[in-house]
């Protein structure tokens, strides 16, 4: 097992934006209920679509696994955009000049959305529109992003092809857009959970749901008891009910973040590099201006040394901007569609009432709320334009037999039958380190085996409860996470992340 270097200088591992608020406190289910929709998972699509809903007069009840706006929403950088690194010239080339205008549109009034949304609550949530540029260092990059701006024009948005840019080094090009925003992402929902609980709506935190049944009336079951609706949301990132397989046209991808502090001046706006894809934006905190700086891409589960990754990112930070400390850094995960399109809409064209918003592509602020537009439209019975583009039930036949799509199914079905990616180690149980995790074989027996920091020897069985890949251990953050669809579970198997909706089995007689 690779050795993974200290981490002790990058800060505390938690992201900055739950650091800066307070926590909720909502209790669990207690009985079965029944309301008109029930949105399972409380991110930025559960809460704008239950607070659209009970605006427009319906009883919703919001379920979270844990507590509210505490995993991905939690962990994004927080950039309010359309500007979506290179989209709109792939999605011209896909969908025509009307299909990168609907998506270009959607994303773009999504900012509206946001904005008319604090200002008629008078949320103090660091809003504040600012251009955003998508660069390249590489002078061979300038034709693709000449090609970008003038894709990104034609769809209707504020874009423009430069050659130099706010930042305190050199660039070869840029797309620059106007008129696009950042926020503080708890700040702006903390106050919007403030409105949905009374008057026949709920919320219902550490409420795990595990399955949707479908009928006239859709019931939900979750682990405190059941809930019944006409309309039901899967909001949970990576569906937890998934009759579409929509696992199969998307995969699971993980970034990190660094929390640092510059000794000079962050440069106006929002910045995304191209190659490799970096990103760049600032906050106001308490001791001045917060930099999130977030990139190092890879495959859930599939770079073997996650500390790596956070030592790839300091080093580009550090490469680019005279940097005083580092004091958070966290990750998050982001399904990536192989059509570059989320899927937001009904789960199954033949579902009543049953809808799904997943499939971001890293730009949940925007899609998401694009999601709560389209999925409360179609609840409420009234006219989207946008709907259809992003239907889950959507013809993809130009893709379906593309080099992605058949890598991704391979990559599983390697998975599924023992585990490409983490091999057992030949090295002795006793030899394992506090803090570390490796797939061994003990007793004859493979198992996923970690020691925690109090010396205790955990010993699990190494394959992910959702379809039985092998999981692999992760060097920065001691989970185990899932290679095939990013499930994943605490050192001690207690899971974390959907879909997994259940902990690794102990291995008790191995433990003797």
């Amino acid at each position: 097992m690779k050795k993974s270097k200290d981490l002790k200088n990058m800060g505390e591992l938690k992201s900055f934006w739950i650091i800066d608020t307070p926590y909720t406190n909502f209790n669990p289910l207690e009985k079965e209920l029944s309301v008109d929709v029930a949105i399972l998972g409380a991110g930025i699509v559960g809460i704008t679509s239950a607070l659209l809903l009970k605006e427009a007069g319906l009883s919703v009840a919001l379920i979270e696994a844990e507590r509210v706006i505490k995993d991905v929403t939690a962990n994004t950088t927080a950039k309010v955009t359309a500007a979506h690194n290179i989209i709109y010239s792939n999605l011209e080339s896909h969908f025509g000049k009307d299909g990168a205008r609907i998506y270009a549109e959607a994303n773009q009034k999504s900012i509206d959305k946001i904005e008319s949304i604090i200002k008629e609550r008078n949320i103090d949530c660091d809003f504040r529109r600012l251009p955003c540029y998508i660069y390249s260092e590489n002078p061979d990059e300038r034709d693709m992003l000449k090609k970008e701006a003038k894709a990104a024009a034609d769809a209707g948005l504020q874009a423009t092809y430069v050659e130099s840019s706010p930042l305190p080094f050199e660039i070869a090009g840029a797309v620059q857009y106007e008129n696009q925003a950042e926020f503080h992402p708890r700040k702006y929902l903390l106050n919007l959970i403030d409105s949905i609980p009374g008057d026949g709506s709920y919320i219902f935190e550490n409420t795990r749901a595990l399955n949707v049944k479908e009928g006239d009336i859709n019931e939900v079951i979750t682990d405190k008891g059941s809930i019944k609706a006409k309309n039901v949301i899967v909001a949970t990132h990576f569906p937890i009910y998934d009759p579409r397989r929509l696992y199969s046209k998307m995969y699971p991808n993980m970034s990190y973040a660094l929390g640092l502090y510059l000794n000079e001046p962050f440069p106006k706006g929002m910045y995304v590099s191209t190659q490799p894809t970096v990103t760049y934006r600032s906050s106001p905190s308490d001791k001045g201006d917060i930099v999130i700086v977030s990139g190092a891409n890879h495959k859930v589960g599939h770079e073997l040394d996650t500390a790596e990754s956070y030592r790839k990112l300091e080093k580009h930070a550090r490469d680019h901007f005279d940097v005083k400390s580092i004091d958070y850094h966290w990750s998050t995960q982001d399904n990536i569609t192989l059509d570059n399109v989320p899927y937001i809409g009904k789960i199954e064209s033949k579902s009543k009432g049953v809808y799904v918003a997943t499939g971001f592509m890293k730009w949940g602020m925007t899609n998401g709320t694009v999601s709560a537009l389209i999925i409360s439209d179609l609840i409420l019975g009234n006219e989207n334009k946008w709907s259809s583009f992003f239907d889950p039930s959507r013809s993809m036949p130009k893709l379906e037999s593309t080099k992605e799509f058949i890598e991704t199914n391979v990559d599983v079905f390697k998975e599924l039958i023992g585990g490409k990616v983490s091999r057992p180690s030949s090295m002795d149980l006793s030899m394992l380190k506090e803090g570390e995790g490796s797939i061994l074989t003990v007793k004859g027996k493979k198992a996923a085996v970690s020691r925690d920091e109090n010396g205790k020897i955990h010993i699990l069985s190494p394959a992910c409860v959702h379809l039985g890949c092998q999981v692999v251990w992760n060097t920065a953050e001691k989970t185990w996470d899932c290679p095939c669809h990013g499930s994943r579970y605490r050192y001690d198997g207690k899971v974390i992340h959907a879909p997994a909706l259940g902990d690794l089995p102990e291995y008790e007689d191995l433990e003797k």
